[in-house]
């Protein structure tokens, strides 16, 4: 009891041999009451407390801590941490090996997808007065939920950089909007006065100015397209086969994939459920990520395409044979205007990015120079999509 005063229930433990029956009935009373008031106090803590051996199973767990790792009360003594958090025993050393008479606390961020997703603080410190060997060792486990913190910190991040995107695409869109209206407006113009003028047009004559006016309205369609690719609209959430999806995305760019010699490859290693998605946005996404891949390959251009599932995403993997990405561009690929490209706007991969945050999904990306890159899509089954984003 070094380290602090002795309490009137320790110098009464300090005297248990001498106690009657009476007073021993007493003391147990009054151990029982404490222990009814300490566990009433930590389950009104918002903080899950667990407490785990060494083997990583809970001996104890308060209801906030119950609730955030989907522990029922049956299941005390005998879940084991490890298994809810599986790389937890692997990456966190909980035993002193290095000569000192305590291990450290340790803290680590860790995201749990069960029984709701969520992102957990978790603190690991051992319990004062339990044996510092391996096996006796017990550790207190506080859950701290930063789910709310973190990702209003990354939407907010998100919606910064999008916000600087949609007010310099109207700026630009309008600086272009004007000059193409002046350009369409002098069309008209020399195509009445040349009939005025000359009575009949040349063969000649007549095809530039149809071709003038065709590039003018591509113009006007481009700037639409970009303002609507890069402003945040919310999904219009129906049954999705992304196979149906992904079929009419490869037939739209058929003629490009002959003009450069793609050979295309798919894979569907089982039918894939449904998901739970704005088919629009994922035809979207899927164009971005292919015609990354095709504008990144050069000689002998390979695209292969895998379809899996398991029991709770479904997976489509984009693997191209060009050139990679630098260890150093990775990590920009989703940061809007970078690219690679001559003539690209650098905004494709943070478009893919957004539209599948959107959809309760996430973006992998795998890549090594010379060699090329594996673009990962996950896509949550319908049911755990509808979850995901109620939560």
């Amino acid at each position: 009891m070094s380290g602090r005063k002795k309490s009137s229930l320790d110098r009464i433990l300090g005297r248990l041999d001498n106690l009657d029956s009476v007073n021993l009935a007493n003391l147990v009373q009054r151990l029982f009451k404490e222990r009814r008031f300490l566990e009433t106090v930590i389950d009104v803590v918002q903080d899950g407390i667990l407490v785990i051996n060494a083997e990583g199973t809970i001996q104890f767990a308060n209801q906030q801590g119950c609730r955030l790792i989907g522990l029922k009360e049956k299941d005390i003594g005998k879940a084991s941490l490890w298994k809810i958090v599986p790389d937890l025993a692997r990456t966190l050393e909980l035993s002193p090996e290095d000569g000192r008479t305590e291990p450290s606390v340790i803290s680590r961020e860790v995201r749990l997808t069960y029984p709701e997703n969520r992102y957990v603080r978790l603190y690991v410190m051992p319990i004062e007065g339990t044996p510092r060997s391996r096996k006796g060792r017990s550790y207190a486990v506080i859950l701290t939920d930063v789910t709310e913190d973190k990702l209003s910190t990354e939407e907010l991040i998100e919606t910064e950089k999008t916000s600087s995107v949609v007010m310099l695409a109207a700026g630009v869109a309008h600086e272009l909007g004007n000059p193409l209206n002046s350009l369409n407006i002098h069309l008209q113009l020399m195509d009445r006065l040349s009939k005025k003028k000359e009575g009949e047009r040349s063969e000649k004559f007549e095809k530039s100015l149809d071709i003038c006016r065709d590039e003018v309205k591509r113009l006007d369609r481009i700037i639409a397209n970009f303002l609507e690719a890069i402003r945040p609209s919310k999904p219009n959430f129906k049954p999705v086969d992304l196979l149906v999806v992904l079929e009419q995305v490869l037939g739209l760019l058929e003629l490009e994939f002959e003009e450069k010699g793609v050979q295309v490859e798919i894979e569907v290693s089982d039918k894939a459920p449904s998901v739970h998605a704005d088919p629009d946005q994922v035809k979207q996404v899927f164009f971005n990520v292919i015609k990354n891949a095709v504008d990144a390959m050069a000689k002998n251009p390979r695209l292969k395409i895998f379809l899996r599932s398991d029991e709770e995403n479904v997976y489509l993997q984009f693997a191209d044979s060009g050139k990679g990405i630098s260890k150093e561009d990775l990590s920009k690929v989703f940061q809007p205007y970078f690219t690679t490209k001559k003539e690209g706007h650098g905004l494709g991969m943070m478009i893919v990015h957004r539209i599948m945050r959107a959809h309760g999904g996430q973006v992998g990306i795998e890549s090594k120079t010379g060699t090329g890159t594996v673009i990962t899509l996950q896509f949550p089954h319908a049911n755990r999509s509808l979850r995901l984003l109620e939560n």
